[in-house]
């Protein structure tokens, strides 16, 4: 297992560095988030071993458990929806939150991260396909919410996160991920204290290199390196 683990690790980067090479982008302008929810922590380690340093999980109580047994030089990335009453549970623990979709989420992220006296840094997650069964905001609605979370002294915006439509050709989200890219453009030239547009977390297993194409700094792959989830466990 740890052998077709590692060999899928550097396949990932192999095909991550040729987008880069595509896009005439440095390799060190994206970071890998290797998506371990549902994996055990033998499959992390491996992938630690491998020397992956980004690791996404979708569910807090996952993600808490996992890192009370892993390195703690691990960056974690909370990537799934995120209801307010787990808030507490993350805050000053995780690298950054990439699932920020409403003021209400963010002002309970600011009153947690006021009691540690820390500093959050979030993504606001947009709903670029505007598909029913996603999570995040519309692209209309973004920069107004922007402005609204920017206000919040103890969180810090980084850039914007989508999960782009499930697609068998990722040619069919290039205009998603185009569109992102732009947005974080348009907001970028607002100016607005407490925001900064450099981190765009866009691209999955099925079209990670066509969001590196355009534009993404950060992918977020979990089949591609772990193999296919198992939910019944």
């Amino acid at each position: 297992m740890d052998t077709y683990l590692k060999e899928n690790f550097q396949s990932v980067e192999a095909r991550i560095q040729a987008a880069c090479d595509r896009a005439g982008r440095s390799r060190k302008e994206v970071t890998l988030i290797a998506v371990s929810k549902t994996k055990p922590v033998e499959m992390l380690q491996t992938i630690y071993d491998a020397g992956s340093r980004d690791f996404g999980e979708n569910k807090v109580q996952e993600m808490c458990d996992k890192i009370e047994q892993l390195p703690t030089d691990i960056r974690w990335h909370m990537i799934g929806h995120l209801q307010t009453n787990k808030v507490k549970y993350i805050v000053g623990r995780v690298s950054l939150i990439h699932s920020v979709d409403s003021l209400h989420l963010a002002q309970e992220i600011e009153k947690q991260a006021a009691k540690l006296d820390v500093i959050v840094p979030i993504l606001i997650e947009v709903n670029i396909a505007e598909e029913e069964s996603k999570f995040g905001i519309h692209k209309e609605e973004t920069i107004s919410l922007v402005r609204e979370v920017a206000a919040l002294p103890h969180i810090r915006i980084q850039g914007l996160m989508t999960i782009a439509p499930y697609v068998e050709n990722p040619e069919d989200n290039r205009a998603y991920f185009r569109g992102i890219k732009q947005l974080s453009v348009d907001i970028a030239r607002e100016n607005i204290d407490n925001v900064s547009m450099d981190c765009l977390s866009m691209g999955m297993t099925g079209d990670y290199e066509v969001a590196i194409e355009e534009g993404a700094t950060m992918v977020r792959v979990g089949t591609g390196i772990f193999g296919e989830r198992n939910y019944n466990q």
